[in-house]
């Protein structure tokens, strides 16, 4: 049996000793160093599946081409809880950026943009008095008119809603539960955020409730000694989570942004992902930097994947890149890097702690490993289009896609959330999912994301995102970014001889 089978265990990839093909006995075909193609018993489906020009078996249990995978069988509302400036947004939004990032349909519905767009009448924190009527029945029909957006947007192919507002009385609970549960027949999960810490709470009111639309005309000093008003009158009416009281739903309380959690009856799939995640995550100030490892001398042929050695040019960039580091002096930095000899060299000079991770080895291009584009091209034309045509879904034959490679780094994006200031040195495919965890990015975008060799992409993390800066230092380096044609299949003129191009006088 051939020796090759790879195989996805948890972030990290595994070669067994023996390949199992599946439940099929007593057949007359000869089996040399691979597993040959017998037409008799293989459908037009798995013939499909061959990698292109050879009849060896396709060993990934994933079609090549196709949707992203489907985790959700239920539509699932995850209904936000707690009072104002306690962090709900900020959770509603993260946790959106990270369903959608691993291939969950999400979307967040905030109750306060229906409010600002239903009326004009806000003037300051007197609106939010629970005597005062035409404000609560205004306030009540937002919310009866976001619940259906919701639930609308879930009928229409939606996987996870995220519904961001108070929901801070029982009585507002029982009509999401009836709405939800008893109406539409979803999961329903509640989230809420429990806050004491005035720090803690008075920086979220600066740093995001002032320069809210409600405050466009009013100084800080104002706006913040109104909005500690209006959370007064919520707290008039404020019932949180009861495990007693609301025995029959699901959910979680966060303390203190994740000094303790609290979790209650969850169910499934996606709510274990969710408490998961939400049980990583913390508001600690911290810069993450990425960078892909120097130069390499397969960079300089134009070759993909491959363990080669650092270039010349490759080992400045080492040098520059431990300057730049010392220099900084980051307080309590980690390095993370591949198990490639690339990335490791590049952090040779840097007395600081590092870790090797596999799973932050570069995307496995199967057949085409150490290939140039031009060569790919020439030997597999099809495949080399059908890349092309949906760059994140493709899976190379025997190897990897974008998709694949999304799974294989949700235990890094787990970690990243728990640490401090982190320098993570990969590979260029690698740091594209990274980029797009951070930055929001669709699967569309993300394959085509631009990562240069020798600069630093400096990640720090601000209200409701990531602030950007490229950081490039001066060591020259050949340009491996291959833009989307506009015709598949169709190889820019640089990456034709890109060896000879790209070749450096000795």
């Amino acid at each position: 049996m051939s020796s090759g089978l790879d195989v996805l265990s948890g972030s990290l990839r595994v070669r067994n000793s023996t390949t199992a093909v599946g439940p099929v006995k007593n057949v007359n075909c000869k089996v040399v160093s691979e597993v040959k193609s017998c037409p008799s018993v293989m459908s037009p489906e798995t013939k499909r599946l061959l990698p292109p020009n050879t009849e060896t078996v396709q060993t990934k249990p994933f079609p090549i081409r196709g949707e992203r995978a489907n985790y959700v069988n239920s539509p699932h509302v995850i209904a936000m809880v707690g009072l104002p400036a306690r962090g709900k947004t900020y959770i509603s939004k993260k946790l959106s950026r990270y369903l959608n990032w691993i291939g969950i349909n999400t979307r967040v519905f905030n109750l306060g943009e229906y409010r600002r767009h239903a009326t004009t009448a806000y003037k300051n924190h007197e609106f939010f008095r629970p005597d005062n009527q035409e404000a609560m029945a205004i306030r009540a029909q937002c919310c009866i008119e976001a619940l259906h957006d919701v639930c609308q947007w879930l009928e229409n192919g939606g996987e996870v809603a995220v519904f961001d507002a108070t929901n801070s009385t029982l009585d507002r609970r029982k009509l999401i539960h009836e709405f939800v549960v008893g109406k539409m027949g979803f999961k329903l999960f509640f989230v809420e955020s429990v806050c004491d810490d005035p720090m803690i709470i008075e920086q979220n009111i600066m740093e995001v409730k002032v320069s809210s639309p409600d405050y466009a005309n009013m100084n800080k000093d104002a706006a913040l000694t109104d909005f500690l008003q209006r959370i007064q009158h919520y707290q008039e009416k404020y019932s949180p989570l009861d495990e007693d009281l609301e025995k029959n739903i699901s959910f979680m309380k966060i303390y203190n942004t994740g000094e303790k959690v609290v979790v209650h009856k969850h169910e499934g799939h996606v709510q274990a992902r969710i408490v998961y995640y939400l049980m990583n995550i913390h508001i600690t100030p911290r810069t993450i930097y990425l960078t892909r490892h120097g130069e390499s001398e397969q960079n300089l042929e134009g070759r993909i994947g491959g363990d080669s050695n650092l270039s010349d040019r490759g080992r400045l960039y080492a040098a520059a890149l431990a300057n730049y580091i010392h220099d900084g002096q980051i307080e309590g930095l980690r390095i993370w890097t591949s198990w490639l000899k690339r990335t490791i060299q590049t952090v040779s000079g840097l007395n600081v702690a590092q870790e090797r991770w596999k799973a932050l080895n570069e995307i496995d291009a199967g057949v085409c490993e150490e290939m140039t584009y031009e060569e790919i091209q020439e030997k597999y034309p099809e495949e080399f289009a059908s890349r092309d045509q949906n760059k994140f879904a493709y899976r190379y034959p025997r190897g990897e896609s974008y998709e694949d490679l999304v799974a294989r780094l949700e235990p890094v994006i787990m970690e990243l959330e728990r640490q401090g200031n982190v320098l993570v040195v990969s590979h260029q495919a690698v740091i594209r999912c990274l980029l797009a965890y951070f930055l929001d990015k669709s699967a569309d975008e993300l394959p085509y994301l631009q990562v240069p060799l020798h600069t630093i992409i400096k990640l720090t993390p601000v209200a409701y995102g990531c602030r950007v800066e490229h950081i490039k230092l001066p060591i020259e380096a050949v340009d491996t970014h291959r833009a989307k044609p506009k015709v598949p299949g169709q190889l820019d003129e640089k990456f034709k001889q890109f060896k000879k191009v790209n070749s450096i006088p000795t």
